[in-house]
């Protein structure tokens, strides 16, 4: 089992409800929600990118 550097996003705030994200010498970067923190998501930079910009465009 890997051990990750977990960050708390910013915008996580003080929120009990916390994204979590570790980046891995390998390229991919680890998601996972204080909720469930055995469960994570695996992705790579540029996907991760598109994901976020799609959002913040699509904001109401």
């Amino acid at each position: 089992m890997h051990t990750y550097n977990w960050q708390k996003s910013t915008y996580s705030g003080d929120a009990s409800n916390c994204v979590y994200v570790a980046a891995t010498p390998d390229g991919k970067i680890h998601l996972r929600e204080s909720d469930t923190p055995t469960t994570t998501l695996t992705t790579t930079p540029t996907p991760l990118h598109t994901l976020i910009r799609t959002l913040k465009a699509t904001a109401l």
